[in-house]
């Protein structure tokens, strides 16, 4: 992605931070570019970036279960779905079989199909679907805005103790402390971080990563 999403970084020092990391493969490149090619909708992408800190992430927890609420076209869950150990799974949640059409061709090319079980219907029905029983590892939420407080309701209850959901775009490029901004998309995340602030079931840190994402580790 040739413009960073971190709003306070320069393109050049975006360009040097992804240098100096695991640098997105030649599958990876192709979906870059397959999603840049459909416009501004491509900005809902997440960044090279954060997508290597997420496998990364993966990894280091040893993830066997994970959930994502939103795929898009597919880049975050193949970050995520590298990451998992051995015989593991990802849950996609998404409504779009137009933008995950793009993604299918993705995940066979890395080799990790056969690890994603994408679901194509709202996100708050088959996160409701899952069985109650605390076994997801990871979640990932970077869908609609107002409905952050829902997922991660019926998230935490799902997600093992020491499990962590990561949720994106909760700085939105600064707009949350703009106080003259008001549309729902910012009031959502403006109330949905301060409901995870106060939430004593969970410990939280903020990274300043792509736009923003929150580690929320259940205690």
């Amino acid at each position: 992605m040739a413009d960073p999403k971190s709003f306070f970084l320069s393109p050049e020092i975006h360009d040097y931070l992804v240098a100096h990391g695991t640098p997105p493969d030649a599958v990876q490149a192709d979906l870059i570019a397959a999603t840049a090619a459909l416009g501004g909708i491509s900005m809902m992408q997440i960044a090279p970036e954060q997508g290597a800190f997420m496998t990364m992430l993966t990894e280091v927890l040893g993830v066997g279960l994970a959930v994502e609420v939103g795929t898009f076209t597919g880049y975050s869950a193949l970050c995520i779905a590298r990451g998992l150990r051995p015989g593991g799974q990802l849950i996609c949640c998404d409504v779009s079989e137009e933008w995950t059409a793009l993604a299918r061709p993705a995940w066979e090319a890395a080799g990790v199909a056969d690890r994603i079980d994408l679901r194509i219907a709202p996100a708050i029905e088959t996160l409701r679907s899952l069985p109650a029983d605390p076994v997801i590892d990871l979640a990932f939420v970077d869908a609609d805005k107002p409905s952050y407080a829902a997922y991660f309701e019926e998230l935490l209850p799902r997600l093992r103790p020491g499990g962590l959901i990561l949720v994106d775009n909760v700085l939105w490029s600064g707009e949350v402390i703009n106080d003259a901004t008001t549309d729902e998309n910012t009031r959502a995340l403006r109330d949905f971080n301060d409901l995870v602030a106060q939430d004593q079931r969970v410990s939280v840190v903020m990274l300043p990563l792509g736009d923003g994402l929150s580690l929320i580790r259940k205690r």
